[in-house]
């Protein structure tokens, strides 16, 4: 057995890279530590064990590339919160101290989650089409080390005043509804935005959750925001924002528009999702769980 340290320096701040989470993991007994990075993958993944553990040190980003070898390897994901939202981690309920993350990777204890396929790729957290990508695109690496998460809401609210919205078709297995949207997410887990909390969602109920915000006057998406944040989820269903869940969903846009997963750009609409339930071994607290199982 063997921990694979997959460290990427640019996430976050920059601070909590391989060195950073070494002295840690060592703290907690934890050996046998081999340090590697995501893009050198081909020169050592073939060396990667089931028995083995791949500890991901990044962002969300990091994370799903770091679980598509997990599901090649068969090798158990760890995850070392090191970049700016970190919200797969909130799903896992892996805390922010270092220490404690290390502590939770010595005891090993392993749970069984989702995954999101499409185009024959996955992701762990999120998709996102409309306004919600535009964090990933055009939050500057400056703003998320100045702001950290709430770089994400500065780019929202800088773009808010020159979104009307887009025409899409959204489908799932159970339901189906249709009409002009400021944004549109597709999640695996119970989090994500930066700490928005779904209902009844968790990273292993074998569902995918829809959240789809409709285009409102600027004070009146303010108000939502407010709201969500004291209330700490995101509504089921307002005049601004409705929720969806199914096994599958796919989204048909009027015209084409970027679609983005964990942070990545990924292409454009249209876009098909379909959950893998409990396909990947984690290492976690326990996994967030709000309502009843899907499956």
């Amino acid at each position: 057995m063997a921990y694979w340290l997959v460290d990427s320096p640019g996430s976050g701040d920059g601070g909590r890279d391989a060195e950073f989470w070494l002295g840690y993991l060592r703290e907690q007994g934890v050996e046998d530590v081999i340090a590697c990075r995501l893009e050198d993958a081909d020169q050592w993944t073939r060396l990667v064990s089931s028995e083995d553990y791949l500890l991901a040190a990044g962002g969300d980003g990091t994370v799903n590339g770091v679980a598509l070898l997990c599901l090649r390897t068969g090798a158990t994901l760890a995850v070392l919160p090191s970049g700016t939202a970190n919200d797969f981690a909130r799903n896992l309920g892996i805390p922010s101290d270092p220490a404690e993350v290390a502590r939770l990777v010595a005891e090993g204890v392993v749970e069984m989650i989702d995954v999101a396929e499409f185009d024959d790729r996955i992701y762990l957290n999120v998709a996102h089409i409309g306004l919600g990508t535009l964090p990933s695109r055009k939050a500057s690496s400056p703003t998320k080390k100045l702001f950290g998460r709430f770089s994400y809401v500065a780019t929202l609210f800088r773009q808010l005043g020159a979104q009307r919205g887009f025409h899409a078709r959204i489908q799932t297995d159970s339901s189906v509804v249709q009409g002009r949207w400021l944004s549109i997410a597709v999640a695996t887990g119970a989090y994500f935005g930066g700490g928005h909390e779904i209902p009844e969602a968790s990273a292993n109920d074998g569902l995918l959750d829809v959240i789809a915000v409709k285009p409102r006057p600027l004070p009146q998406l303010l108000l939502a925001f407010l709201m969500v944040k004291l209330n700490g989820k995101t509504p089921r269903r307002t005049s601004t924002v409705i929720q969806m869940k199914g096994r599958w969903c796919q989204v048909e846009t009027s015209r084409p528009k970027t679609v983005t997963v964990d942070g990545d750009v990924a292409g454009k609409t249209p876009f098909r999702a379909t959950c893998r339930p409990r396909v990947i071994r984690v290492i976690g607290r326990h996994v967030v769980h709000t309502g009843e199982d899907g499956v």
